[in-house]
């Protein structure tokens, strides 16, 4: 685990995804962590279309990859703002740039102080050394 890679900058959930906030926008997506675990990914289904209302711990999509499918679950509640496009055609950059082309959706955050509740990178390594 000493090679992946875990952003101080971002907040972690303790279902893998990471957050960062951007102004009243959250951008969010699985950790390196997560899709190590997964291996290969080869297909993502997000709500591709903005404007959809999500609750905190809500579904949000799957993430599928050669070893199995995965539930995506919405670290902070709000809007659908937009999803990461080019992860139709190219669902491997959430294996190869988790943080940076492998983000999946940008929301409009409902509630900031949400973020609030989610682990910092310390507290995330922790976690996941507990598992």
């Amino acid at each position: 685990m000493a090679s992946l890679n875990h952003p101080a900058n971002l907040k972690y959930s303790k279902t893998d995804e990471w957050i960062r906030v951007e102004g009243d926008e959250a951008v969010i997506g699985i950790t390196d962590y997560a899709q190590d675990q997964l291996g290969d990914i080869v297909y993502i289904e997000l709500p591709w279309e903005s404007g959809q209302s999500m609750a905190v711990e809500e579904k949000f999509g799957d993430i599928e990859s050669v070893k199995a499918t995965s539930e995506l679950v919405l670290p902070v509640s709000g809007e659908v703002v937009s999803a990461n496009e080019e992860l139709k055609d190219h669902p491997e950059n959430i294996n190869d740039y988790p943080y940076e082309q492998g983000w999946m959706l940008r929301i409009k955050l409902s509630d900031p102080s949400q973020v609030d509740a989610l682990m910092n990178v310390d507290q995330y390594l922790q976690y996941l050394q507990g598992r």
